[in-house]
């Protein structure tokens, strides 16, 4: 809404004097969004005088602005309202000005303020918590920029949905939450989407409770799935495999990889287990294997490598898990490989 044609507009003095009187870098300025500082009222200094009101030193100003130079382009009305809002969900201003500095083109996103704090209200009422409710302003804007209304009937279908699966009545809330938290970008998704993906499992032959397993692995990414590739995924995967249709629905309930990575994804993963002198036999019998990058397989035998763990002969869940868990893993065959064969510390029993 604010560019023109650049060409045949010069900067604003008063803009770039502003800038400078406050360290602000303006070649990334111009390098970043050059067109802001063609505006013809900015609002720099009293930008600053509010950051610098919530706690900023000069440096953390001049970042902030460096970042995201359309701030200077909001009216300090804007901005304070802006401030009240996000302060419903922050501990106190040196937190907020710390999530100011890591995410600024979310913070100066104020054209929906209403439907921000509208959901910003219903999100703690439903019963998220404040540092939750934070991470979603921060990593998932554009949920906010849905109506309330648009996100009530979202939730109200999963809650639906789930209690229509088998799932508990006790258990509702715990489990929304849970999946929110995982997966805010759920919330960008239709009622009918979500209707028609839940449905699509079902016709594949997947119980309610088994659904309600994928629901809850899947941590929501579900409502990503495309039919065509899930479909073009499960037979290449009962091809190289070769196990029947029961056999695939376990391997998938083991491994949702299998549903949610293309052809081409899971080619590559393959080829690259297959390159370590793994067996297809292995991956079919640990296939959450296919979960990983070939970069971190590679990585993770060679480290277990040079322990002298041999993983062609060996079990394929120590290459498992999260980078913590492989760690975890790592650590106790270390520890088995360094520990002494006899107990230093027993008695010796010599004859006379």
């Amino acid at each position: 809404s604010y560019t023109t044609d650049m060409k045949s507009r010069e900067e604003n003095k008063k803009t770039l004097e502003n800038l400078y009187s406050l360290s602000v870098d303006i070649t990334k300025i111009r390098r970043l969004k050059e067109w802001v500082l063609l505006q013809d009222v900015a609002y720099v200094k009293e930008i600053a005088g509010i950051l610098q009101e919530m706690g900023a030193d000069e440096t953390t100003v001049a970042n902030i602005i460096e970042r995201c130079p359309e701030a200077i382009l909001h009216t300090p009305a804007e901005i304070n309202s802006q401030r009240a809002l996000w302060q419903l969900v922050c501990q106190n201003e040196k937190q907020l000005i710390k999530l100011i500095e890591q995410f600024p083109e979310s913070f100066f996103t104020t054209e929906y303020q209403q439907n921000q704090k509208a959901n910003i209200l219903f999100f703690q009422e439903l019963g998220l918590k404040n540092n939750i409710i934070t991470r979603f302003l921060t990593s998932a804007p554009n949920i906010f920029y849905n109506s309330v209304e648009k996100n009530k009937n979202v939730i109200e279908t999963l809650q639906r949905n789930y209690l229509n699966l088998g799932g508990s009545e006790a258990n509702t809330k715990i489990w929304i939450l849970k999946l929110l938290s995982q997966n805010p970008f759920i919330l960008l998704n239709t009622s009918t989407a979500i209707q028609e993906k839940l449905e699509f499992l079902q016709k594949n032959d997947f119980t309610d409770q088994e659904v309600l397993q994928l629901l809850s692995k899947l941590k929501g990414f579900i409502f990503q799935l495309n039919s065509t590739t899930v479909q073009k995924s499960m037979l290449f995967s009962k091809n190289i495999f070769k196990c029947s249709d029961q056999e695939l629905k376990q391997l998938v309930l083991k491994c949702p990889a299998l549903l949610y990575y293309s052809v081409p994804v899971l080619e590559e993963r393959l080829e690259g287990l297959l390159k370590e002198g793994i067996s297809i036999a292995q991956i079919r019998e640990t296939p959450m294997v296919l979960e990983l990058t070939t970069q971190i397989v590679q990585y993770r035998i060679k480290k277990l490598s040079a322990l002298g763990y041999n993983i062609k002969s060996g079990n394929l869940e120590s290459l498992n898990g999260t980078k913590k868990d492989f760690e975890v893993t790592y650590g106790k065959i270390q520890s088995k490989k360094e520990r002494p064969i006899f107990n230093p510390v027993a008695p010796l029993h010599i004859e006379d």
